[in-house]
């Protein structure tokens, strides 16, 4: 077996068994930005996330990732903008499966955040997905194709509700004690 896979099914199995559950934001975001792709200034990850193949993950500076959040970069990369908000128990997939393949055969790709955008709880975001600059994604959504900048989607599958201001000048400081 590959010395690769092995390791990074190792440093995979230990941040999301053990030190995703330890309430120390500090132990948990000096892993990280060891494991992960990238980790911005600021970013505040809660306890409980699950990240699979870490080293695709690229996070933004002062993102909030809240609990429970499952993000997959297996095969593909997901990268995040500044300032972006990711609700509790949202997943952000980047592979999945052909349902037209007579061989089972993977289908994924990359999954893109730009700044400011707003992804609410339980949101599901498939492979392949852009969401736009400053753009929400209403809670349970499920995501199937690219989100423009500044709109609002809701639903399954996700569709254009709204609008948002496109005059954003948030700064994201979210550490709260013990997550």
């Amino acid at each position: 077996m590959n010395p690769k896979i092995i390791a990074g099914s190792i440093l995979s199995y230990t941040y999301n068994q053990i030190i995703s559950s330890l309430p120390s934001r500090k132990i948990r975001t000096a892993y990280l930005k060891a494991y992960l792709g990238q980790v911005g200034t600021g970013t505040a990850i809660q306890m409980g996330c699950k990240f699979l193949n870490g080293r695709k993950i690229y996070l933004g500076d002062r993102n909030v990732i809240n609990f429970g959040c499952l993000l997959d970069g297996r095969h593909y990369k997901i990268q995040t903008g500044s300032d972006v908000s990711i609700g509790p128990e949202a997943s952000i997939l980047t592979l999945g499966h052909n349902p037209q393949s007579s061989d089972f055969a993977d289908r994924g790709g990359d999954v893109i955040i730009g700044d400011r955008a707003w992804i609410a709880y339980r949101v599901i975001i498939l492979p392949g997905v852009n969401i736009g600059e400053g753009a929400v994604v209403g809670v349970g959504a499920v995501v199937t194709k690219d989100v423009e900048a500044y709109t609002i989607v809701a639903g399954n599958p996700a569709r254009v509700i709204g609008e948002r201001s496109p005059n954003l000048t948030y700064q994201l400081n979210y550490f709260p004690w013990l997550l």
